[in-house]
């Protein structure tokens, strides 16, 4: 008698053969996420005294980001983001960054072992076999430019590899998806000429958090591919501006960019999103009707109580993989990455990716629904590093073309 082999037993065993693959592909592979929020959660946590409170060198009981986590889910290079809140637009933003970029340097400086600092793709490749994580660095608002196109280049020699030129609210460089105001009626003029030399430093330009109309004139301008470190497909979440919609995904491509998917619930799906802001919405309201201050002790812990009973709604990271695959079905596969915005999107994050170990939950969804290992890799980290080396070599051929040519510099090429 020929034996019938049990189905159930049959993709039990696939099931633990892809998620043994999934570990190995994260292990293997090279993993470079667009944004993580590492440096403001240290410096919102510095003590009294100004002493930053939590060492991510060793294993930490908050955050979503750690070394033994990174190490267990095979992330090599997260891209620092030095975040500058809005509010520093005019006041003290370039010290802000500085601070921040400092902060990045001493975790390297106090952890040689574990971390180290990239400024290139060859920096990242290297640091990788050694073993290292590498922490890139990406200034998330433009404000620190402070109106002078002199600080493009100060922050690529301090390291920044690119720069979201906006965050909440219009700045001086561009207007935001998140200011109704559009102030600037998408980019300045000042930010029409960063655009111009963050391409001749070769610092990538990030559209995340960017108007619609600032969109469009970065892509008109830029003569370098484009990247949006942290942002996802508006398709799953119509009329959310800080998302890119099908057309921008497919000029952003064009160009040669990069769409790295956000993991925030809100980012993924739209109608999670209106729940979770009626969540939020219900939360102000019990600390309105127990009298008590927003940022009172007691106001927290009854909102903690509340949630215990009542959890925001989260996405699934079924959801994650749908926004990449919408990627790929609209430009190809050279097109899309992670930018997570782990430590970033507070409690938001999908069930199965909980904090940076969790990058092989991911790849082993992509491998259920039948992406080869080599598609894989490019979505983990081979997309993002050959738009930074392009972003690279295009400024390195426009300085080669400026000494070369009397009087200054040459005009940009035509894409």
């Amino acid at each position: 008698m020929v034996a019938v082999a049990d189905p159930a037993a049959v993709e039990s065993k696939a099931t633990a053969d892809r998620t043994v693959l999934a570990r190995e592909i994260t292990d293997a592979a090279i993993i470079v996420d667009g944004h993580i929020d590492v440096p403001w959660r240290l410096q919102e946590g510095r003590d009294h005294q100004g002493r930053v409170q939590e060492d991510v060198s060793q294993a930490t009981a908050t955050g979503d980001f750690d070394w033994p986590r990174a190490r267990a889910g095979g992330l090599d290079a997260p891209f620092m983001s030095i975040y500058v809140p809005s509010s520093y637009e005019g006041r003290g933003a370039k010290r802000v960054a500085q601070d921040l970029i400092e902060l990045v340097e001493g975790i390297v400086a106090a952890s040689p072992s574990k971390f180290a600092l990239a400024r290139s793709p060859a920096d990242v490749r290297r640091n990788s076999a050694a073993g290292l994580i590498s922490l890139p660095l990406g200034m998330e608002n433009g404000s620190p430019l402070e109106r002078s196109l002199n600080n493009v280049a100060y922050f690529h020699g301090r390291g920044i590899r690119y720069i979201t030129l906006t965050h909440g609210k219009d700045n001086h460089i561009s207007d935001s998806s998140y200011d109704a105001r559009h102030s600037n009626g998408g980019l300045s003029k000042f930010g029409k000429q960063a655009v111009a030399e963050m391409n001749r430093v070769g610092i990538m330009i990030d559209v995340s958090h960017l108007s619609d109309q600032a969109f469009w004139q970065v892509i008109e301008l830029s003569r370098a591919p484009v990247i949006a470190s942290h942002s996802s497909c508006r398709h799953f979440t119509p009329g959310f501006e800080r998302n890119l919609d099908d057309a921008m995904i497919r000029a952003l491509a064009e160009g040669g960019g990069i769409v790295m998917i956000n993991f925030g619930s809100g980012f993924l799906d739209g109608e999670i999103r209106r729940a979770r802001e009626e969540h939020e919405r219900q939360q102000e309201r019990i600390v309105a009707e127990a009298g008590l201050s927003a940022d009172a002790q007691a106001a927290a812990d009854v909102v903690a109580a509340w949630q215990a009973e009542h959890p925001a709604p989260r996405a699934s990271i079924e959801l994650v993989a749908d926004h990449i695959e919408h990627v790929i079905a609209l430009v190809g596969i050279n097109h899309v990455g992670i930018g997570s915005d782990f430590d970033g999107v507070g409690d938001s994050l999908p069930d199965g990716l909980a904090d940076v170990s969790s990058y092989p939950n991911l790849v082993r969804v992509l491998l259920d629904r039948g992406h080869p290992r080599a598609e894989i890799e490019k979505i983990l980290g081979e997309n993002a590093l050959r738009v930074w080396q392009e972003v690279e070599d295009h400024a390195a051929k426009a300085s080669s073309s400026d000494a070369a040519t009397p009087g200054g510099r040459a005009r940009p090429r035509q894409r």
